[in-house]
């Protein structure tokens, strides 16, 4: 669909869609840049205000991914008024609120229309240095990736579903979605990092598969250090895998590649499509506090999971 749309030709447009990147950015001066991003998706927790916070915290994220501070935000709200008592609606917009005013983003409206199944979102604009951005067509051969978020959001939420995971375990991935990737972003700025992308729906590999892509680069991840939420393991043995997982293997077909050695559930986990998930950071210095989870080859575009 995407391949059918005009390319622009403005020169200021410094980031589109045609690497896949995570926002778009355009230039107004040699040292400012608009950042701009929208997500929004159907609840993935029963708490309303838990679902608006990580519903921001996600559409945040965005704007990290480009190196740049959220400013402002619209909440996109496809609700229901029979559906729950305006109080549940109203927790969702609260949650979204103090997410965004965390991120020190000033809510300025939004729109809203009825919808029989719940969906909630953000349009973000924020601010880049063009010169220090994160971009996914940086990346090069001798970058070390490290991950800053632990990976699993998806099979927690499925398994959740089916009561299949404990409330410690459902707190803690909650907890992990809706936290901001703002000091993640601030600390690959401190590092000089040009290369970012964060991680979400197209789960670790399509994500970092998109860098590989857009840099013409390959990918090697260490699938055992990987940083983990509690139980997926366990959550994964009980077929509580996605469909968007598959769908994310699917796509990638030959170009992902998996070691004799790794194990199904971590083959499992670097493909489960993540809400909220954390920045994956290309850098030459270490990241003290991150995961290091793999590197950057030189090769044909590609994903390599050892």
């Amino acid at each position: 669909m995407l391949r059918r749309l005009p390319r622009s030709t403005n020169p200021n447009l410094l980031v589109g869609f045609e690497t896949s990147d995570d926002a778009g950015v355009f230039r107004l001066s040699e040292d400012r840049a608009l950042v701009q991003t929208v997500d929004f998706f159907t609840p993935i927790v029963d708490d309303p205000y838990a679902y608006g916070a990580i519903a921001a915290a996600n559409a945040l994220s965005d704007v990290y991914a480009m190196g740049g501070r959220p400013l402002t935000v619209l909440n996109i709200a496809c609700f229901s008024p029979a559906a729950a008592p305006a109080e549940v609606w109203a927790a969702v917009l609260q949650g979204a609120y103090d997410k965004a005013t965390e991120a020190g983003a000033v809510v300025v409206g939004g729109h809203s229309v009825e919808d029989k199944e719940p969906k909630f979102g953000m349009a973000v604009t924020g601010e880049v240095d063009p010169r220090r951005m994160f971009v996914n067509t940086a990346a090069e051969p001798g970058d070390r990736i490290y991950l800053t978020k632990p990976l699993g959001s998806g099979i927690v939420s499925t398994a959740a579903k089916f009561d299949s995971c404990s409330r410690e375990e459902l707190e803690e991935a909650v907890r992990w979605m809706a936290a901001l990737n703002r000091d993640a972003c601030e600390a690959g700025l401190r590092h000089g990092v040009r290369c970012a992308t964060d991680v979400t729906g197209f789960g670790l590999c399509g994500h970092l598969f998109h860098v590989a892509r857009a840099s013409g680069v390959a990918i090697e991840i260490r699938t055992e250090a990987l940083p983990v939420l509690p139980g997926v393991e366990r959550m994964v043995a009980e077929g509580n895998t996605t469909g968007g997982a598959a769908a994310n293997e699917l796509h990638l077909g030959d170009r992902l590649i998996v070691g004799p050695s790794v194990a199904g559930w971590r083959k499992a986990l670097a493909l489960d499509p993540q809400t909220s998930g954390g920045l994956a950071l290309f850098s030459k210095q270490p990241l003290e506090g991150y995961a290091e989870i793999g590197r950057v080859l030189e090769g044909e575009p590609s994903i390599l999971l050892d």
